[in-house]
């Protein structure tokens, strides 16, 4: 069988948007929440051999139908979509993951929608994406990050400068500005990400509200009494765009069942970054928590 095939593919209807999804692998259902074209690059093969992998395009990187009101961007109605794609695969329980901003989605899912949720996975995220939260982010920086992770910082911002990106249409910008923070988002501080973006649309009206306004104000806490499903936490010790694992310290409490692994050697992404490890770690706790 040819793992990287897809599955099946399609889109949902919802609202004036329509979101695209794709699906890989076979085995547990588990909706990846994001982008259907940048996801299915940063998860490995051999996880789609135990995951039947539903990679799925949230309202900020599917097609736009142009203007619309920020309500079209609320966290609730994000979360809604993603149970309008489980309903229209007729999908009883799914697990269900989100890497950086979407893991707050994925948290948010699980809190409304317990009955369908068997596991929650949150990857390369912090509580907030405040400025308290990028204030220890940089605080971090300024304590581990190497010599020549910040050369590394000093190459990367010469290859396209300020001016350049100005220049640049908004959602090309926000690509750019990704791809040339390679120092503070990977392990590898030189790795070019540019692959990855391939042909992904990005819907700046919906970033700047999301990730601008509603993650720089969310209370994980919030609905956390009586949640009950488990969680995942995966995050990288040199991710240095969320603050550090130990930003959760004083959170994690109040989780009835959470699981944190450190990745040592990654940055942003461990999935991808220690693909193996992760997929292990990952593949051994929900069977341990089926």
């Amino acid at each position: 069988m040819d793992r990287t095939a897809v599955v099946d593919e399609g889109t949902i209807q919802a609202g004036a948007f329509t979101l695209p999804y794709r699906i890989e692998g076979t085995g547990h259902p588990t909706i990846v929440i994001g982008s259907s074209l940048y996801y299915p690059r940063v998860f490995s093969q051999h996880l789609r051999d135990h995951l039947r992998l539903v990679f799925m395009d949230h309202r900020g990187f599917a097609p736009s139908p142009g203007p619309v009101d920020n309500s079209e961007f609320a966290l609730e109605t994000l979360v809604d979509d993603v149970d309008r794609l489980r309903s229209q695969l007729d999908l009883d329980q799914v697990a269900v993951v989100g890497h950086s901003g979407h893991a707050f989605m994925a948290l948010e899912y699980g809190k409304k929608y317990p009955e369908h949720t068997s596991h929650v996975i949150m990857i390369g995220i912090s509580p907030v994406l405040g400025d308290g939260m990028l204030e220890e982010a940089e605080k971090n920086w300024q304590a581990i990050a190497s010599p020549d992770r910040r050369a590394a910082e000093e190459e990367n911002m010469a290859t396209v400068s300020d001016e350049e990106l100005a220049r640049l249409a908004p959602d090309q910008a926000f690509i750019r500005t990704y791809i040339r923070n390679a120092a503070r988002v990977w392990h590898d501080p030189r790795f070019d990400c540019t692959p990855f973006w391939k042909d992904v649309s990005v819907n700046m009206d919906m970033f700047n509200h999301v990730w601008g306004d509603l993650f720089t104000k969310i209370d994980v806490t919030d609905g956390l009494e009586g949640f009950d499903r488990p969680v995942f936490m995966a995050l990288g010790r040199h991710d240095f765009i969320v603050a550090p694992p130990s930003s959760w310290d004083a959170i994690l409490p109040l989780f009835s069942d959470v699981t944190v692994r450190i990745f040592e050697e990654s940055g942003h992404t461990p999935q991808f970054e220690e693909a193996e490890r992760f997929d292990r770690e990952l593949l051994d706790w929900m069977q341990q928590t089926a």
